[in-house]
């Protein structure tokens, strides 16, 4: 069945729906699109959809970069934007009976548009195709459930604080109870993923005050990872509103309590299915070589990793956030984690990226730092020992004025994400770093005001 016929069935099965939310996500990983009326639905769905191609280059606070060249002195035209498979479904968490679908921009000849993140990634996939392999790939995104009651003085608290139940000593790691305490939140959170054929797998309780991971299953198509990791931010995000509740993926929301990272787990598949990570007798030489290629090339993908500047708080020792580029087998101390412990699911998991990414630029990065390594056998020295780092292993970009600069004359993101795209990510994040220097913060008064 074509697009069109199964647009037109999902409507016909769905005779309530009113509205559609079409949106495309750009360089930081935030949805920006459309609602459009349910009579104008199929046209959108079969024609595409306009939309400035300088949505791909704001900043945070969603303002033009013009550094990146997509919207002063160009006229700033539109883009079409067509559905990505798959994705149309039904938004559930609404008032307003509403069908979402996710958009990618196309240029005229139907190549994808450089500035689309989703279309960064699909060019790193056909390098591994021309290969004959396949990466598979599933993401783990923690979050934290945060009371939607803010002001300047109380900008972040957990649920329920207000009448005292929660206190700094608790963590409450895997807790059931603290599950069951927010049933209505990951039942819900569970049946829009469902509704949207988002894999959803496991959710458990993590170390922060109100902190939950939702676990999403491996799937060997990496822009399939890359939507769900995309869409269950979305789906946790608007349940969450539902229970009068806000989520954040922030990377470091508390300054005291755990971060939130996205861990990605893969493994590599050849033309005959067959795990290429598996060895005879230990895990093969390629997964080795995959591992030297992402810690060779890791202190130039930090500025994708980390791309705020709240993300450098999470980078600390002892805390479960790498800040060496080492690797190790099963140990969370490591930036590479190496599991073999059943030898067909043998995997990698990167555990650098925070919940704060945009999953599509950090897909783009790990799989081409594997590819780069098993192309030139790349060593990755020895594994650690506990969280005993050694004196060779490179530590990690934990400033992101200093990340940033790497990336921009990094020769590897120049062949990762194309020397367009590194341009554009470069200006839409320096000039959000332009715009932190421009911020005196109360810590910085409270040291200095009356002291020097």
């Amino acid at each position: 069945m074509d697009f069109e016929s199964q647009a037109r069935a999902f409507f016909d099965e769905n005779p309530d729906i009113e509205v559609l939310e079409a949106f495309v996500i750009d360089v930081n990983g935030v949805p920006r699109g459309k609602w459009i009326p349910r009579e104008r639905a199929l046209d959108v769905l079969t024609k595409g959809m306009a939309i400035p191609r300088s949505v791909y280059a704001l900043d945070v606070w969603g303002r033009d970069v013009n550094a990146a060249g997509l919207a002063e002195g160009t006229g700033d035209p539109d883009g079409i934007c067509f559905p990505v498979p798959g994705t149309l479904s039904r938004v559930t968490w609404l008032s307003r009976p509403t069908a979402q679908v996710l958009l990618e921009m196309r240029n005229p000849d139907d190549s994808g548009f450089y500035g689309d993140p989703r279309q960064v990634l699909g060019r790193v996939l056909e390098r591994y195709a021309k290969l004959k392999l396949t990466p598979v790939v599933a993401t783990e995104l923690e979050f934290y459930l945060i009371d939607p009651v803010r002001s300047a003085l109380d900008p972040v608290r957990p649920p329920n604080t207000r009448d005292g139940r929660w206190h700094t000593g608790q963590t409450q790691v895997l807790s059931i109870s603290e599950l069951q305490d927010f049933e209505g939140v990951f039942y819900g959170i569970s049946s829009a993923a469902r509704a949207q054929g988002v894999p959803a797998d496991t959710t458990l309780r993590e170390n922060g005050p109100g902190q939950y991971e939702i676990n999403l299953n491996h799937v060997p198509d990496a822009l399939a990872a890359a939507d769900y990791a995309v869409l269950l931010k979305r789906i946790v995000k608007g349940v969450a509103r539902c229970h009068e509740l806000d989520a954040t993926f922030m990377a470091k929301p508390y300054g005291m309590q755990a971060g939130s990272g996205m861990h990605v787990h893969f493994s590599i598949l050849d033309q005959n299915g067959r795990n290429i990570f598996v060895g005879d007798d230990s895990p093969a030489e390629v997964l080795m070589h995959a591992v030297g290629g992402l810690l060779e090339n890791m202190g130039e993908s930090m500025a994708v990793f980390a791309p705020h500047a709240n993300s450098y708080r999470r980078l600390r020792p002892s805390e479960h956030a790498p800040t060496y580029a080492s690797w190790g087998f099963d140990n969370r101390s490591a930036a590479v984690r190496v599991i073999t412990a059943s030898k067909p699911a043998t995997r990698i998991e990167h555990r650098v990226a925070g919940s704060d990414t945009n999953p599509y630029l950090v897909l783009a990065m790990i799989l081409s730092a594997a590819l780069a390594g098993i192309r030139e056998k790349t060593d990755p020295g020895g594994a650690i020992s506990g969280d005993d780092h050694a004196i060779n292993h490179e530590p990690l970009p934990t400033n992101w004025d200093y990340a940033l600069q790497r990336f921009a004359k990094s020769s590897f993101a120049y062949a990762a994400l194309g020397p367009k795209y590194r341009g554009l990510y470069s200006a839409c994040k320096f000039q959000e770093l332009s715009e932190f220097a421009l911020r005196v913060t109360d810590v910085e008064y409270d040291a200095y005001i009356r002291t020097v």
